[in-house]
């Protein structure tokens, strides 16, 4: 009976062996249209705790879209994450993404930070503010996003082109809370007051009023810290507008479980995971972002930049809007 016992014994070794070779070998495939330097030490650490190994591809948001829609359910894509909510409605909408059912999601992530259906949800947080110079702008002067259009900034504003999706997700969010023919006026006031022609990046806008090009501006607050981190002694500031409205304008980076995701389950567990305490900082630390999760504490470093109150209107509507925002624009010759 001993050789039988033993070679059963061997049998059973061998399947338990296999067994949590199959655990250790579980891969998620992520699209990212997150930079590698801001995702990978996230993978690293979530490997590090899961065994799970992740597999990524970089790229910007359009063409990781049409790749998901060409591959269909021969997608090796577990998860996309992409940046502006704009973005991921669209990716939605295109019907790449599938709902997700998550307490762990909907307990760590605001309700207007992620979908309505549960197709995509917010990790990380940027807004979209003013910016002036400190040498010739008094914060006092300043109120709010709707007040660049008035007189006093004639040829003093700097903006960035509306061809970039945050400039479209902006003005979309301007139409949801002003209705399109008042934040049309909203945008010719602006486009009636710019000092230059919309220039193709933040960065160079905030170089812009640094050249004494123009002496306001609106940028994401990340630019604001790369440029600062580079220059301390920065001649520019941040101005939080509408506190006593609607809230300053912000937007997510975010994330969403594909269609036709091979191992679903396990990209549920990574973004719940990228949604926790733990991990919320290392997500938005990366890019001097906010945390999504109210739980998680700002890094100091962005939290110097002051408080404010942010608005709360749900960002699907940067997608929804998207398309109108797109045509004001161009009407209200905002290049």
């Amino acid at each position: 009976m001993k050789p039988i016992r033993n070679i059963l014994t061997v049998l059973l070794l061998t399947l338990l062996t296999l067994g949590a070779t199959q655990v250790c070998a579980e891969e998620i495939v992520v699209y990212s249209a997150r930079n590698e330097q801001l995702i990978k030490p996230l993978f690293d650490a979530y490997t590090k705790e899961t065994g799970t190994k992740i597999t990524f591809i970089t790229d910007k948001a359009g063409p990781l879209l049409q790749r998901l829609k060409a591959e269909g359910k021969n997608t090796r894509a577990d998860l996309l994450i992409t940046v502006d909510a704009g973005n991921l409605w669209h990716a939605a909408r295109e019907g790449v993404l599938q709902p997700v059912d998550s307490n762990i999601l909907q307990e760590n992530i605001p309700a207007h930070l992620r979908d309505p259906g549960n197709q995509w949800f917010g990790l990380s947080l940027r807004s979209r503010t003013i910016v002036y110079s400190t040498e010739r702008v008094k914060p006092e002067e300043l109120s709010t996003y709707e007040a660049l259009g008035e007189p006093q900034w004639k040829d003093r504003l700097l903006l960035r082109t509306s061809k970039k999706v945050y400039n479209q997700s902006l003005i979309a969010m301007l139409i949801a809370e002003h209705g399109e023919v008042e934040a049309e006026k909203i945008v010719r006031s602006w486009v009636n007051n710019l000092a230059a022609k919309p220039f193709s990046n933040d960065t160079k806008v905030m170089e812009g009023i640094l050249a004494g090009q123009g002496d306001v501006g609106i940028v994401n607050t990340y630019y604001f810290g790369r440029l600062l981190k580079k220059n301390p002694d920065l001649k520019l500031a941040l101005y939080w507008p509408n506190q006593n409205s609607t809230g300053v304008h912000v937007n997510v980076s975010g994330a969403g479980v594909t269609r036709y995701a091979k191992n679903a389950q396990a990209a549920i567990k990574l973004l719940e995971w990228l949604s926790s305490e733990k991990a919320q900082n290392l997500f938005a630390d990366a890019n001097m972002e906010y945390p999504v999760n109210k739980s998680v504490k700002t890094h100091p470093y962005v939290a110097a930049w002051g408080e404010f109150k942010a608005s709360e209107q749900n960002l699907a509507n940067a997608g929804m809007l998207q398309n109108q925002a797109i045509q004001l624009m161009d009407r209200a010759d905002y290049r």
